[in-house]
């Protein structure tokens, strides 16, 4: 059948991406949207080509009737449980219901297989519906990217542009840590929906780079030396996660506390790829780690 590709989440920044990289490869495409959706966005999403429906999740003959005629769903949905798991399992109803073959879950980050349960909160959600998808009928392709590319830019800990610094933790100097651009991650994305032979599970990075490179490549880029600063074990990292997420209650219901954000760094230093999938798609064109660390000197303020 003709390929007709359902975006759920397309008003955010990766689910639009996705849509346009679809359409560039003349892809008919369509978007689920609540009625409560940025208008603005949407209004972008139709100029552009994408066809939108409105449906609310939890009317699951509306879902259900979006879906019909669809080869693939991509979910670029972000949220917590009400989102990952409930949404997400109703858009999965709505696909059974609709027999649509394929479903790509919101699984973009780190390889959260490769993590203990309690590591990292929002991606113990993406657990819990990755058990409801795999006890389903549909085909499914969980997309791993690593870190998105643009945490870098925030001064988080990892690359620390006031103070010079490159955090690590004991014994992962060298550590390679998996990084994709956003742009990347729904390129290869786009490509995937539409490759009907497409294995569980995707494995990817744009770039791969250790604290120890990080800091001579930051050291080049930026024209000042960057040091190294051990921050102790992964396990007295973990510890004061748990502290601090006792102490912040109301986070539980944040999609990224204090508490959740240290937690995505722990999983930075806790999991990444054996191997990788990029050459499955050769038209990608990787954004490597240099090229990244330009644009965020020239995005900071002089």
């Amino acid at each position: 059948m003709n390929n007709i590709i359902l975006i759920a989440g397309a008003t955010g920044d990766l689910g639009g991406k996705i849509c346009k990289h679809l359409l560039n490869k003349g892809t008919a495409v369509k978007a689920v949207v609540r009625k409560e959706s940025d208008e603005a966005k949407v209004n972008e999403l139709r100029n552009s080509g994408v066809e939108i429906v409105t449906a609310d999740f939890a009317d699951e003959a509306a879902l259900s009737d979006a879906c019909k005629g669809v080869s693939c769903i991509v979910s670029a949905l972000a949220g917590l449980r009400d989102v990952i798991v409930t949404a997400q399992s109703q858009l999965l109803t709505a696909a059974i219901r609709a027999g649509v073959p394929r479903f790509i879950p919101s699984d973009f980050c780190t390889d959260f297989t490769r993590l203990e349960t309690g590591d990292n909160r929002n991606f113990d959600l993406r657990r819990e519906f990755q058990d409801i998808v795999d006890a389903s009928e549909i085909k499914v392709t969980s997309i791993f990217n690593g870190a998105f590319a643009h945490v870098l830019q925030y001064n988080m800990p990892l690359l620390g542009t006031k103070n010079n610094t490159i955090t690590y933790y004991t014994g992962k100097a060298d550590w390679q840590i998996d990084f994709t651009t956003i742009d990347n991650t729904a390129a290869y994305t786009a490509a995937a929906a539409l490759d009907d032979n497409s294995p569980r599970f995707l494995r990817i990075a744009g770039f791969r780079v250790s604290p120890n490179e990080l800091a001579e490549l930051a050291g080049r880029v930026f024209g000042k030396e960057f040091e190294l600063s051990e921050q102790g074990s992964l396990e007295q990292f973990a510890s004061y996660i748990q502290t601090v997420r006792s102490q912040n209650p109301e986070g539980e219901n944040q999609l990224y506390p204090q508490w959740q954000q240290m937690q995505y760094l722990y999983s930075m230093f806790a999991a990444h790829h054996n191997a990788l999938d990029n050459d499955r798609y050769p038209d990608i064109d990787w954004q490597p780690a240099e090229e990244t660390l330009k644009q965020i000197k020239n995005q900071s303020p002089a």
